[in-house]
């Protein structure tokens, strides 16, 4: 059976019974066989767009024209270009990079490191693939392509008539559903970490040379605060890249990859892979503008202007800038894979097993920064919803709400005792007072500065200072001044998680400045400027129950301590519509990866 009759008789999988992790854009080091005019130095100026070939649409027709297989409408050029392959009889080979578990007879399974056959990429999303007797459909971003199809196969399956593998090839090394050695399995991971930063550095410099460089050339139509939004520090991501593939290159071992000590290489740029959460926490900010942007069609025809001219593949820019993304919640996933093949006694054994935990470690302090600078937001709204609001904002100092609750506050001279609301935040406890008829309404009160404060429990009974009777009591004092402020708790563990949160509190304040974690006053501005909007909309001005009770929820969220990239890798993971099957059966977790 043919696989053009395959795409015939089978109806394509919309909702997929798999239970899977996808990687995304992995498929950009692919060599395409495209012969197309280059224009020197790449340059992309207003005399190249309007003297010498008119508008920038002119421009894309031109390419578009010229080279077809870019412009392709249906699947994009690369799908184009591997069908054309399998057509003219070359044999197309991908690798898996994860686990593709399903259920679905219609579907392939296999493992991470196997070889599938392509037969047909007509789809962009599912591709029909063949291992050994066994054939299906597969998502297109489970696998990579090999770099180059023209290479000699020695390294691959040899397939004979009824679909088993030469005896030649089947001695030394299997793949699909055969076995292979442990020094086999660490090479294959090896060659896959050397060839993948190649190709990531080859992405990053078409990214900083072909749009960049070009886009800065063209003052009428981006401001320098555009092109910061657009594509955030990748160019700082770029040098910094270019350093570490060299160090990886020089511990890369060409004629035995599986003696290669790499370890030692992700432990010396640990450091330097935290400007990563500069561009994943702007990320968004990319998307939103650039899809602002590509609403005018002068901004459509230059951005793919600019990918023809730099002959990038058929991706659209928001597409080629989620790959960092991608990138730095691959490399937990690569090293836990590197790890898996390496012998306890092999030279690279520790620095691999402490590589993996410190890129965990990266992606987790990643995850956290973006967490913050999503509760920015909700801070900022959550202040808007106060009334008679004084003094500075609370985003001023602060980004992190670490406890709220209600208090007794107990006040000199006469001890007079209030019932108020407390909202902890990193650097400062802000007081506010519920209105009498709706309680949900706060006024603002007052503020307390943590960063002069000392924490002081109190035992139940009569207090010297304030000479009253106590109970559940602690007190705040200044360093400074001396002023002291007591507070009781109706239960003796609501005083307990309050004295809990203020070591948090300073914890919180001590791992960020060690960390160097700031927000920008952009930052604060843009999320004070949108809570301003959306009260002005009409939205009523009361901390509702939802948000209260969200409020609440944010004592402590603690990250998961197993893949803690899985947050960052949402953004990188590609959009599949949602199977009510896995639902049904959640308890089977020996399927899930």
């Amino acid at each position: 059976i043919t696989s053009a009759v395959v795409f015939d008789i089978l109806p394509l999988k919309l909702h997929p019974f798999s239970q899977s992790t996808p990687t995304g854009l992995d498929c950009v080091g692919w060599k395409r066989r495209i012969s197309s005019p280059v224009i020197a130095d790449g340059a992309l100026d207003k005399t190249a767009l309007t003297d010498d070939v008119g508008s920038e649409e002119d421009l894309y027709e031109d390419f578009r024209s010229s080279n077809h297989r870019y412009g392709h409408p249906g699947g994009g050029g690369e799908q184009l270009a591997i069908n054309e392959l399998i057509s003219d009889g070359s044999v197309v080979y991908a690798e898996a990079l994860w686990d593709h578990v399903t259920m679905d007879d219609q579907e392939l399974g296999f493992k991470a490191g196997d070889v599938i056959e392509v037969m047909d990429a007509t789809n962009k999303e599912w591709w029909w693939g063949r291992i050994l007797d066994s054939e299906g459909w597969f998502p297109a971003s489970f696998v990579r392509l090999r770099v180059n199809q023209d290479e000699p196969m020695e390294d691959y399956p040899l397939k004979v008539e009824g679909g088993k593998e030469d005896d030649s090839s089947s001695g030394t090394r299997r793949f699909g559903m055969g076995q292979t050695t442990k020094d086999q399995m660490r090479t294959n991971v090896i060659n896959e970490i050397i060839s993948t930063e190649r190709d990531y550095i080859k992405h990053l410099k078409d990214i900083c040379e072909g749009y960049i460089k070009q886009c800065r050339k063209r003052a009428d139509m981006f401001t320098e605060e555009q092109l910061k939004t657009i594509f955030g520090n990748i160019e700082d991501i770029y040098r910094c890249q270019k350093k570490f593939v060299k160090a990886l290159e020089k511990k890369f071992n060409k004629d035995h990859p599986h003696l290669s000590e790499v370890g030692s290489c992700f432990l010396e740029y640990q450091t330097e892979f935290q400007i990563y959460s500069e561009y994943c926490n702007n990320h968004p900010n990319a998307c939103m503008e650039l899809s602002r942007l590509t609403k005018v069609n002068k901004y459509v025809y230059f951005f793919e202007a600019c990918r023809l001219l730099q002959k990038m593949i058929d991706i659209s820019l928001d597409g080629f800038l989620l790959t960092p993304v991608q990138k730095i919640c691959k490399y937990p996933l690569q090293l836990a894979e590197l790890l898996k093949y390496t012998n306890p006694q092999h030279r690279d054994f520790k620095d691999v097993e402490a590589a993996l935990n410190a890129m965990k470690n990266v992606a987790r302090l990643i995850n956290e920064r973006k967490r913050r600078l999503e509760n920015i937001d909700k801070i900022a709204q959550w202040q808007s919803s106060i009334e008679d609001w004084e003094g500075e904002d609370v985003l001023v100092r602060s980004s992190e709400l670490i406890y709220s609750g209600e208090l007794t506050k107990i006040s000199h001279p006469q001890a007079k005792s209030q019932q108020r609301m407390f909202f902890l935040f990193d650097h400062q406890l802000v007081c506010c007072k519920k209105d009498l008829l709706r309680r949900d309404i706060l006024y603002y009160k007052s503020r307390i500065n943590m960063d002069d404060m000392e924490i002081l429990d109190v035992e139940d009974g009569k207090d010297k200072d304030f000479n009253i009777s106590v109970k559940n009591a602690f007190k705040l004092h200044c360093r400074d001044t001396e002023e002291v402020h007591l507070f009781c708790t109706k239960k003796p563990e609501q005083k307990q998680r309050w004295l809990k949160a203020f070591e948090n509190e300073r914890r919180q304040v001590q791992l960020d400045q060690e960390t160097g974690f700031s927000i920008t006053e952009v930052q604060k501005k843009q999320a004070m400027l949108n809570a301003s909007k959306q009260h002005h909309t009409g939205k009523p001005k009361a901390v509702t129950r939802p948000y209260y009770d969200f409020l609440m929820r944010q004592k402590h969220p603690t990250l998961p301590t197993t893949l803690p990239q899985q947050q960052v890798f949402m953004l990188a993971e590609p959009k599949r519509k949602p199977s009510n099957f896995w639902q049904n059966i959640s308890r089977l977790t020996p399927f899930r990866k």
